[in-house]
C-alpha cells in the first residue's frame, strides 16, 4: 500500500505524526509531512491507524 495525503485538507491535529513518526512528521505550521510513501512491516500497519485517526480524513492508502 502507498501512503497519500492531501496537505491542503489537513487541520493539523498531529494524530499522524504521534501514531507513526516513522510515516509523518509536522511542518512548522503543524500541517503533516510525508516521510515515507511506502512503509512496511510494522510502519505501515501504524500508516493506516493513522489514517483511520486522523480528523481531516487527509491521509489515505492506495494500492500501488
Amino acid at each position: 500500500m502507498t501512503v497519500v495525503v492531501q496537505r491542503d485538507a489537513c487541520v493539523g491535529a498531529g494524530q499522524c505524526a504521534l501514531v507513526a513518526p516513522e510515516v509523518f512528521d509536522q511542518d512548522d505550521d503543524g500541517i503533516v509531512m510525508l516521510l515515507e510513501s511506502d512503509p512496511a512491516g510494522a510502519d505501515l500497519e501504524l500508516a493506516n491507524k493513522a489514517a483511520r485517526l486522523c480528523p481531516a480524513r487527509a491521509i489515505s492508502m492506495v494500492a500501488p
